[in-house]
């Protein structure tokens, strides 16, 4: 029977009431609205209201009507397994009824609905949706044939995975044929959204699209001169994926389709042009693609360089007229740190102790424009990765066009060369060498550029350079690019600042010690930057001096280095100190904010605490690179206070950074941490929760520090933290990272808590042996094995059965200190004789003949 429901006249006025009010640009209003919206959810049939506004009133103005089943869909989203079955039937009837709505937007809001339905599990409970809109397809008339063809591309989008699995009794099998005839059909709109159903498959090489692949791609074929722009960027997106997905069956059509694509990726239309430009990409990463394309290179490497130049658009959005905006406030979502990782704290391995995250920070990143992909980043992204295949190969392509571009009157052509210029720089590195005598000194110039776009280009491919130009007689290159980026780093344009601050950065890493001259002259600039840069630069000036920190300061842990260390430590002091006030006042205002936002949400706004966690990620630099120095700074300070704050924020991030800097603060200058301690563990102990791997692992790092300068007196905290650290050791699937420092934290707590940590030596003793086993020596390692040995004096037996594990991991060490390997001698040779000589010859003879040979060369057993 169908379902009847009649809205009652003054409950409909009032929910229209509310619909109009939402419409308010008052927040205040907007906030009412919302609560009462979360009232009428109670009652069961405030959803008929809203697809009756949606469906139904067609007396209402669109916005209106559309509003109301947006927030239909989002009571889907959030309550749907309790609408009465009542209500689910009469909602899904009135919008297969609808679909086929006079208005676009009420269409689209019907499909938006039908899909969140669909993905809540419903298509397996909802069996005739899929039938009856692909019948709809049929449909004489347009509108009905737009809304379904809308709804099944939404839907095609959200649930590709389910559609293409036996749940469904494989509906695809019917519809992609279905979809493939409409590639002819005569309205635009249908063939994009036909187009654009089947792409959703291909990446997943689904059985049913590769079933008809050669109708597919025929029918692509037929497309490639579509006037309508948006079938021209679905066949190009098709093409694009097909290329990763069945490069069999693209092959034969290969020279067409790299003919085509060239002129694709010179489209009017931008989004059209992009697309396409993917398309070179993708072809950079296939094995074929360097005897593909070699043909075509004479043609393809001016469009993508002719890609490189900014549009009119661009520049206006960029605005790339005005020259001095530092004065100007950023606007807030200026302000999102754009490269800042989170500190996390990682043991060193053997090869070269890279950490498990992979960096990327060599991407080509020079500007941020309004979409963070154009097609100018995508046009130098392809010229990288193609300069990484041919290498120097590509050079009698580029350099006749560099020559015009890099020496152009007009800035904007001038711009591109330098973008080009850096774009190639890895892949083609050795065949540019002889023109970089050259090339960096004009580089060097127009750094001063009167325009700021070509100023904060030149930072970024001088950047690419810097490894070169190091290599260099200091005085030759090094020396004027350090005293002009720094002249850039103080620039009236804030994109040259931070362009200047992240190539500084970079410079940094290339250079290490070669620095160490100009110190003063770079951290007074530095600091004085500190002064004048609005709240964006700020963070990526952070980094240039955290930079500077590790740079210069890892180098100096060489003994050799060690007067110039202590030189240069405290030669950093009165520069740091400006810094390391900024980074606790910046830590204080986001803390006072945050409490006003918990208090009053609706007076204050919350906080952005990316400030709050680069600052505290810079006083670990700081607290890193000072050493004891950084004693009187925290002295003067109250940044235990808001460290202790910190601790306990509910965003993991800051807990994360705040572990961190309370361990680099315990190794800097305990004295001043000790007092706290006993707030600290508890928090410590609540905070060994896996779920949060990054905070996990700073926190376990921490107390492994902590018990180091505690000693004995850590006793009293061993119950708050003990058990959980055995049982991260012993989850499965933890990552590496955090099983070291877990290992390391255990070993050091027994090391001066012997007696409380020995008895549940058996329950860890295994797996603390093979996580320790690959890292190379060092201090933590060190301290960590000394815990290990002490424990299986106290607590022989709890070593027994997995002694070999133990052997195993003595033999990693190249080499111990004296007293460590007078230990392991004593452990090794206390079992042995223990056990006799039989049962040793036995128990050896498992060994591996790597490991016995070690155990018999170094510890003579």
């Amino acid at each position: 029977m169908e379902y009847e429901w009649k809205p009652d006249e003054q409950g409909l006025q009032q929910i229209l009431q509310l619909l109009k009010e939402s419409q308010s640009p008052d927040t205040t209003i907007q906030r009412t609205v919302q609560q009462k919206l979360e009232q009428l959810n109670q009652y069961p049939d405030f959803n008929n209201y809203l697809i009756f506004v949606l469906t139904k009133l067609k007396s209402e103005d669109e916005p209106t009507r559309s509003l109301s089943g947006l927030i239909l869909k989002n009571n889907v989203k959030a309550h749907f397994q309790n609408f009465p079955n009542g209500v689910t039937d009469f909602i899904k009837s009135e919008c297969l009824n609808n679909i086929g709505d006079s208005s676009p937007l009420i269409r689209a809001t019907v499909g938006i609905l039908i899909t969140t339905i669909a993905s809540k599990g419903e298509l397996q409970n909802w069996p005739d949706l899929l039938p009856k809109l692909c019948s709809l397809l049929d449909s004489e008339d347009y509108n009905t044939c737009e809304g379904a063809f809308g709804a099944l591309q939404k839907i095609c989008e959200d649930s590709a995975e389910i559609l293409d699995s036996d749940v469904l009794d494989r509906p695809l099998n019917i519809m992609i044929p279905k979809f493939l005839q409409f590639f002819k059909h005569s309205s635009p709109k249908i063939r994009s959204h036909a187009v654009a159903c089947v792409n959703q498959f291909i990446i997943s090489r689904t059985q049913a699209l590769m079933l008809h692949i050669d109708s597919f791609i025929e029918n692509l074929f037929a497309l490639a001169g579509d006037e309508e722009p948006e079938v021209r960027k679905n066949v190009c997106r098709a093409l694009v994926m097909l290329l990763e997905v069945r490069m069999d069956r693209l092959l034969p059509h290969m020279h067409n389709i790299v003919e085509y694509m060239l002129l694709r990726t010179q489209d009017q239309d931008e989004n059209v042009a992009l697309e396409a430009c993917e398309f070179w990409l993708t072809l950079a990463e296939q094995p074929i693609c360097k005897d593909v394309l070699v043909r075509h290179l004479p043609k393809l490497i001016p469009v993508l360089v002719n890609g490189m130049k900014y549009s009119d658009i661009d520049i206006i959005l960029l605005k790339g007229d005005v020259e001095e905006d530092e004065t100007i406030p950023d606007s807030e979502q200026d302000i999102r740190p754009r490269f800042h990782r989170s500190r996390t704290v990682a043991q060193q391995h053997d090869e070269d102790g890279i950490e498990e995250e992979d960096d990327d920070d060599d991407e080509i990143d020079d500007d941020d424009t309004i979409s963070d992909w154009n097609l100018r980043k995508c046009s130098a992204a392809a010229l990288d990765v193609l300069a990484n295949v041919y290498r120097d190969e590509l050079l009698p392509h580029i350099l006749p066009l560099l020559k015009e571009l890099l020496f152009h009157h007009e800035w904007v052509v001038k711009e591109s060369g330098i973008l080009v210029l850096g774009a190639i720089a890895e892949g083609c590195m050795q065949g540019m060498i002889p023109y970089l005598p050259e090339l960096i000194p004009h580089l060097i110039q127009c750094l001063s550029d009167k325009k700021a776009l070509v100023r904060s280009i030149t930072c970024w491919t001088l950047s690419r350079y810097a490894h070169w130009v190091v290599s260099q007689p200091p005085d030759t290159y090094l020396k004027p690019l350090m005293t002009e980026l720094l002249k850039r780093i103080l620039d009236s344009n804030k994109r040259v600042q931070e362009a200047a601050c992240s190539a500084f950065a970079t410079l940094e890493e290339e250079a290490c010690t070669e620095l160490v001259p100009y110190l003063a002259y770079i951290l007074d600039t530095l600091v004085f930057a500190f002064s004048k840069y609005q709240h964006k630069n700020l963070l990526i000036l952070y980094d240039a001096i955290g930079t500077l920190a590790d740079s210069v300061g890892h180098h100096l842990n060489k003994p050799c280095l060690s007067s110039v260390a202590t030189a240069l430590q405290s030669g950093f002091l009165p520069y740091c100190e400006p810094v390391y006030q900024r980074c606790v006042n910046l830590v204080q205002k986001t803390l006072a904010q945050a409490m006003l936002n918990n208090a009053q949400p609706d007076q204050y706004e919350a906080p952005d605490k990316d400030f709050m966690i680069v600052a505290l990620d810079l006083l670990s630099g700081l607290a890193e690179g000072l050493g004891g120095n950084i004693e009187q700074l925290v002295a003067r300070s109250n940044i235990l206070t808001l460290m202790y704050q910190c601790m306990q924020d509910k965003m993991p991030e800051v807990r994360q950074s705040s572990f961190a800097l309370l361990g680099d603060l315990t190794k800097a200058c305990f004295q001043h941490v000790k007092p706290c301690i006993a707030d600290f563990m508890p928090i410590l102990g609540t905070n060994l929760n896996p779920e949060f791997i990054s905070v996990c692992n700073n926190a376990t790092w921490a107390i492994g520090e902590i018990s180091i300068q505690m000693g004995i007196e850590m006793q009293p905290y061993i119950p708050m933290v003990l058990h959980q650290l055995v049982e991260i050791i012993n989850r499965p699937n933890t990552p590496k990272t955090l099983l070291e420092n877990t290992a390391i934290t255990i070993g050091r707590l027994g090391y001066v808590c012997p007696q409380e940590v020995a008895p549940m030596l058996q329950q860890f003793i295994r797996p603390w042996c093979t996580s320790l086993r690959n890292i190379r020596d060092n201090e933590e390692k060190d301290s960590a094995f000394r815990g290990i040995c002490t424990m299986i004096s106290v607590n022989p037996s709890g070593v027994i059965q997995d002694f070999i594990f133990f052997c195993d991991a003595v033999a990693s060490w190249i080499n111990p200190k004296d007293d460590l390997r007078d230990m392991f001698c004593k452990i090794l040779h206390g079992f042995k004789n223990q056990v006799g000589d039989e049962n040793w010859r036995r128990f050896s003879d498992q060994f591996p003949p790597p490991l016995k040979e070690r155990l018999a060369a170094f510890y003579g057993v």
